[in-house]
């Protein structure tokens, strides 16, 4: 079954190098980048995650794979890419979490 979006649970931003920020979130997003502006340079970690935003768009992969992939390709292709994930302990209300990169 596919599905036209799969939201990530926090958003990803991206740097592209001359200085503007995009950002993506969601599978489809990520996919519909990677397929139709992705910069000419394509290595494994690009195949890798379209790949993987396809599957995960058929629900066959995770959405946290797909984003990790993406982050991945990105990296790759000199796109640093930001976007926090909050980090909570057992039995924390959520006023002592803390964000990590």
């Amino acid at each position: 079954m596919y599905l036209p979006e799969m939201p990530w649970s926090v958003p990803l931003q991206v740097t592209f190098q001359n200085g503007t920020n995009r950002t993506f979130s969601s599978v489809f997003d990520a996919l519909d980048f990677l397929e139709n502006e992705w910069p000419r340079r394509r290595g494994q970690r690009y195949e890798r995650a379209v790949d993987t935003c396809r599957r995960a768009l058929n629900r066959r992969t995770p959405v946290a794979i797909a984003r990790e992939a993406f982050v991945a390709a990105c990296l790759e292709a000199g796109l640093p890419a930001k976007g926090g994930v909050r980090i909570t302990t057992l039995g924390d209300r959520g006023d002592d979490s803390r964000t990590a990169a």
